[in-house]
């Protein structure tokens, strides 16, 4: 573990209380929009170990497995309750020629993979592969096709292929490929990230193409998918404006790509451990800008389709630093910490209060790859404080949103800026509990919460908390629990509840009668 030099603002804060005395109102008797599952979906690109190794070791391997999916990966990604696993990109889709990945294995051709790292890509996870994935995650599908280097034919034969049930010649291929019954392909891509690497393109000639290509995408009456064109990325809202107006009718979502960048310079966007406060504070403010990035995007989906058709889907977020050294800078390889941890959950709570359009959030990546849920290394495995939060917020998944006041909060601030100090979400649950979620920014300064629960009678609470000393904690094959969540709990007192939350700190708690 690095131990971290003080800084400035650190030896700033130590002047500040002790605790902050924060009120928090959650009010019962006016539920908001479901908060759809598909918010915890995740991201499993062909990049680095993501897929071979992390997930893929294949049926002859030593290591435990099921038709090749490592049993120790799957079952901890079961725990999570995936409900949606994107594939194959990300870059990697708009590279992806799908026929490449179908048929015995050993015959299948060997690609170089130009997007990450240059190594070759043998084509031995495919659509059969990924799909026997997803029945045994027990999740759907999130398939992305190629726009950019393939054709309307090519993606349209894709399609056909996964979901026909007649006797065509694509769908009696994929029977003798070893499925009879179609696949179920929940959501369809169209492209990813035209904008850069998915084909340097304008909104107005993307849109097009997303309408060209779109027209040819034809399945049985009840196996369609929701189909998803791609949108923009950080700041830039002009594709949100130019598809909710252009896109083809039919269209379910328009997709938007935001990372966290400490620094907030690509170049140089600062290390994954042995990072100062400073650094600390200015990826909490970095990610907070995710509320920002939907409102101005949802306005203007409320402008131009009132009916509320078209949901708003950030199908890749998550934090990104430099890589680790000593590893291929093409696997994006990072380590994760309790930061990131607390990114997530304040990502959550976000994703939350935009329920209505933001209906399906993707995380980046699953394993091994920028904030993964898992790490491995051969056979080693291990979960990150990220995956910890994931487990932490599974009770949110479809459960229905409740409204929730912030009041006397105590600003974390730095040069000027400042981020809340405490963010809240609330959801009554599908099992008829409410839950609140707590996240602490500040890494120095605990708070004190006063809770109250309107509509509802509440002696206490009791859930979980994930909290560390050190703002660079993280877990190790030689202390894998080094970050884990312990129990919490409190009880009402004359009257008043009152939750003490540590820095650094996330809290998942369910209202006790």
């Amino acid at each position: 573990m690095n131990l971290l030099k003080p800084t400035i603002l650190a030896f700033a804060m130590a002047a500040l209380p002790a605790f902050a005395q924060v009120s928090v109102t959650v009010d019962t008797t006016k539920p908001g929009p479901v908060i759809n599952k598909n918010v915890y979906g995740q991201f499993a690109e062909h990049l680095g170990t993501g897929i071979y190794e992390g997930l893929w070791v294949g049926p002859q391997s030593k290591i435990p497995n099921t038709r090749g999916w490592r049993n120790d990966v799957v079952g901890a990604l079961k725990e999570l309750k995936v409900p949606l696993v994107r594939w194959p990109g990300g870059c990697f889709a708009d590279e992806y020629h799908w026929r490449d990945g179908i048929g015995p294995r050993n015959k299948r051709p060997v690609k170089v993979n130009t997007h990450w790292g240059g190594v070759a890509e043998d084509n031995a996870v495919g659509t059969h592969e990924f799909f026997d994935l997803v029945e045994i995650l027990g999740t759907e599908a999130y398939v992305n096709g190629n726009l950019g280097s393939g054709t309307p034919q090519e993606m349209a034969e894709w399609l056909e292929y996964m979901t026909s049930d007649t006797k065509s010649t694509l769908a009696e291929q994929r029977r003798k490929n070893g499925r009879k019954e179609p696949y179920k392909v929940a959501f369809f891509g169209i492209g990813n990230e035209a904008w850069g690497c998915g084909g340097n393109m304008k909104p107005e000639y993307y849109a097009n193409l997303y309408n060209h290509y779109a027209t040819f995408l034809k399945t049985p009456p009840n196996a369609r998918p929701k189909m998803i064109a791609s949108g923009g990325n950080d700041d830039d809202t002009k594709w949100t404006e130019v598809l909710s107006k252009e896109a083809a009718r039919g269209t379910d979502g328009i997709s938007f790509h935001f990372y966290t960048l400490p620094t907030g310079v690509w170049e140089k966007k600062g290390a994954a451990t042995g990072f100062p406060e400073n650094e600390w504070f200015s990826t909490m403010q970095q990610t907070m800008r995710m509320d920002g990035h939907i409102r101005r995007n949802v306005a203007i989906l409320d402008k131009n389709d009132p009916s509320r058709q078209i949901g708003f889907y950030v199908d890749e977020w998550g934090t990104w630093y430099d890589v680790e050294p000593g590893t291929n800078p093409g696997f994006l390889f990072q380590r994760n910490t309790m930061r990131d941890a607390v990114v997530a959950a304040l990502n959550f709570n976000i994703f939350h209060a935009h329920a209505e359009r933001v209906r399906m959030t993707m995380i980046a990546q699953m394993v091994n790859v920028l904030q993964a849920m898992i790490i491995t290394d051969k056979e080693k495995m291990l979960l990150t404080p990220t995956y910890h939060t994931y487990k932490m917020y599974i009770p949110f998944q479809d459960a229905t949103s409740l409204p929730v006041a912030v009041d006397n909060d105590v600003a974390y601030s730095s040069n000027g800026k400042s981020v809340p100090g405490i963010s809240a979400s609330a959801a009554r649950g599908k099992d008829g509990k409410t839950y609140i979620a707590l996240v602490n920014t500040h890494p120095t300064r605990a708070s004190e919460i006063t809770l109250n629960v309107a509509g509802q009678n509440v002696s206490g609470v009791s859930g979980q908390i994930l909290t560390s000393d050190a703002m660079d904690a993280h877990n190790t094959f030689e202390k894998p629990q080094a970050v884990k969540p312990a129990p919490y709990s409190a009880k009402a007192a004359n009257g008043k509840l009152t939750l003490k939350v540590p820095a650094k700190a996330v809290i998942v708690v369910a209202a006790e009668a």
